[in-house]
């Protein structure tokens, strides 16, 4: 069967991977981590987030049922305990740090817009 990429894939091709890379470095998010890499971390975060996932069992098992494509994005899918240890543990500063690399790149009335939202926020 051939492969086809879905549109989920088509988001993470939007994500500046070697910005990503280095905040990951800066960090030291990865040190020390033997199952959950800060990336598929972050992958399982966006899924979860786009998906509409209220909760981290529902992310998890969202991204359970997408385990083949899971491979394909980069990503290992999560046990939930893990993924809740990764969200107290990691640091916040690279999911900033990629953030405000995204936003550098957007218009500036759009940079003005999700700046007064972050701010809301």
């Amino acid at each position: 069967m051939r492969h086809h990429n879905s549109v989920f894939h088509d988001v993470l091709k939007q994500v500046p991977w070697g910005v990503f890379e280095r905040l990951v470095e800066e960090h030291a998010a990865d040190k020390h981590v033997r199952r959950l890499s800060t990336k598929s971390q972050f992958i399982a975060l966006l899924y979860g987030q786009l998906a509409g996932a209220v909760s981290l069992r529902e992310t998890v098992e969202g991204l359970a049922s997408h385990a083949a494509r899971l491979y394909h994005v980069g990503a290992r899918p999560a046990a939930r305990s893990t993924l809740a240890d990764a969200n107290a543990r990691r640091p916040s500063a690279v999911f900033g740090g990629l953030f405000a690399a995204i936003l550098a790149q957007a218009q500036r009335g759009l940079r003005r817009k999700l700046g007064e939202a972050v701010y809301l926020i």
